[in-house]
């Protein structure tokens, strides 16, 4: 199937809806973002890549680094890693402190706030650098060299007064091993890292290759984890709107409030697609059409 097409005929069907949406102005790095981009990316399993609209436009990843910073703590820490972090959807927004309380410091998934700042206490206490280390992956599976916007990363730090608390709530119950501060210096920073479409489907491209790197065929992950993480992009990667994800567009996806979502069909592409105009749920309002239309115009998905 030529997929450039399907690319080109989303991007032409949604441009009279540019501008839709309201960019993450919470994070002030992000407030002075153009909501009137649009850029969408594919790579399939056999290495063919397609684009389209800004898919070159490099843009801050935010929570999509969390497929990552996962991925990396899966490699050195295995089935030990859910020890302090559950697999369920959480039901509730990606900064809940409610939910973080009542369930003792316990965060219900990797992919809310809570949880990838979990992550990434774990990762702090098992990498010699942290942020060297999640720079090398990123940089490896997209066969380009990959940086943190240090703008985005003090921002996020000046402003991060939520998840500021998250941390010392997940300290206070015990569940945190480092210091906070150093904690969330790694967690602002990775979610500040820069990426295009192009080289997001390309990075995330492992996911729908049994967990085998898009460019050199070694095991980034197990088959057995590539499928698992799978499994928590479909129930948990899109905020408290993954049911509605699931039933729309059903394909395993991970979001961040800068507009970006990845989606992944295993055994056969992934995909990037951003637009910085938001929902009320915190994820891309076009970009979650195009994957709409993706899905309608090729019958791909995984049901």
């Amino acid at each position: 199937m030529d997929l450039q097409p399907v690319l080109d005929d989303i991007v032409a069907t949604l441009e009279p809806q540019l501008g839709a949406g309201k960019v993450a102005s919470y994070i002030p790095a992000l407030a002075s973002v153009s909501p009137r981009r649009l850029g969408i990316a594919l790579r399939t399993r056999e290495g063919a890549e397609y684009r389209a609209g800004d898919a070159n436009t490099p843009f801050s990843i935010q929570s999509v680094s969390k497929l990552f910073t996962l991925t990396l703590a899966m490699r050195h820490l295995g089935d030990t890693l859910w020890e302090r972090i559950g697999r369920e959807p959480s039901g509730n927004p990606f900064n809940s402190l409610v939910q973080l309380e009542s369930e003792q410091g316990v965060p219900r998934n990797p992919f809310i706030n809570a949880g990838a700042i979990a992550v990434a206490d774990r990762l702090v206490s098992c990498c010699d650098s942290a942020r060297a280390d999640i720079l090398a992956l990123l940089s490896s599976l997209s066969g380009e060299t990959i940086v943190f916007d240090e703008e985005v990363a003090a921002s996020e730090a000046s402003s991060g007064f939520r998840n500021i608390a998250l941390a010392n709530f997940m300290k206070s119950f015990g569940k945190l091993d480092n210091d906070v501060a150093q904690v969330l210096d790694f967690y602002f920073h990775q979610c500040s890292v820069a990426m295009s479409c192009v080289q997001l489907a390309r990075a995330a491209a492992y996911l729908c290759s049994d967990g085998r790197h898009p460019l050199t065929g070694e095991a980034v992950v197990t088959e057995r984890q590539a499928r698992r993480i799978n499994a928590l992009m479909l129930t948990c990667g899109t905020y408290d709107a993954a049911g509605e994800f699931a039933f729309r567009i059903g394909l395993p996806c991970k979001s961040g409030v800068g507009g970006g979502i990845v989606a992944v069909l295993p055994d056969t592409l992934s995909l990037c697609v951003w637009s910085p105009g938001l929902d009320e749920t915190g994820n891309s309002l076009l970009g979650m059409k195009a994957l709409e239309l993706f899905v309608a115009r090729t019958g791909l998905s995984v049901f």
